[in-house]
């Protein structure tokens, strides 16, 4: 099965095309990645097009579209849902919703990871896994916060491992073995979704994951926080 996956919630902009195997293995038929956090509106849709022109697979054959929900800024994170809502709705096929820092530990075989992402501010948004899984997050806060909770919880010792843009901005604060991947690698989270793929589970609402309010609000406008 062919899957669309989009991501907005870096710098990266992110699409591919990615097929899903009767075993749920996820392979990257083609992958388009732009990175700039100004871009996501001019170049998700590019990259779109180019993913599905050099893979081959035609619009119609798509059976789903997989979308990092976040966290990350409002604008660029935005972007991303919306295109991959209206995708799936023109073409009538299911969406599915996976956390981006997903996307980030899906990608390195590491027992106790900390995915840390930088969310401006001076704070991170952060996951912790174990064996590729998320026990606990997402979550934002400061980096100096976010060791002191790792140290009191007595989980300090048990991260082998961190990586993302947050983790390599704040690596003398957290302290951790650095590892080199920034963004969210879009086979890593059609891999999260692959079981529902396959089953062609029920679509899912694709429900943003911004953690904290805009850094941007129109005056006047009552401030929102969705988790």
């Amino acid at each position: 099965m062919f899957v669309l996956a989009i991501d907005t919630s870096s710098a990266a902009v992110s699409a591919a095309v990615v097929e899903v195997d009767d075993g749920g293995e996820a392979r990257t038929m083609a992958q388009s990645i732009t990175l700039d956090a100004r871009a996501h509106g001019e170049r998700l849709a590019p990259n779109i097009e180019s993913c599905l022109q050099r893979s081959g697979v035609r619009v119609a054959d798509v059976s789903a579209v997989v979308a990092g929900l976040g966290p990350g800024p409002f604008t660029g994170l935005r972007v991303g849902l919306v295109t991959a809502a209206v995708f799936a709705e023109l073409r009538g096929i299911p969406t599915y919703g996976v956390c981006s820092l997903d996307g980030i530990a899906g990608v390195l075989d590491e027992p106790d990871l900390l995915v840390a992402a930088d969310a401006r501010r001076r704070e991170v948004y952060w996951a912790r896994y174990h064996d590729g899984v998320r026990v606990e997050g997402p979550q934002v806060g400061t980096p100096a916060d976010l060791s002191e909770h790792l140290k009191a919880a007595d989980l300090a010792g048990g991260v082998t491992a961190m990586t993302g843009s947050g983790a390599r901005l704040y690596a003398d604060v957290l302290g951790y073995r650095l590892l080199d991947v920034d963004h969210p690698e879009p086979r890593a989270l059609v891999q999260v979704a692959a079981e529902w793929v396959l089953a062609r589970a029920e679509s899912q609402a694709l429900t943003p994951l911004y953690l904290r309010r805009p850094d941007a609000v129109e005056p006047g406008a009552t401030k929102t926080v969705t988790a």
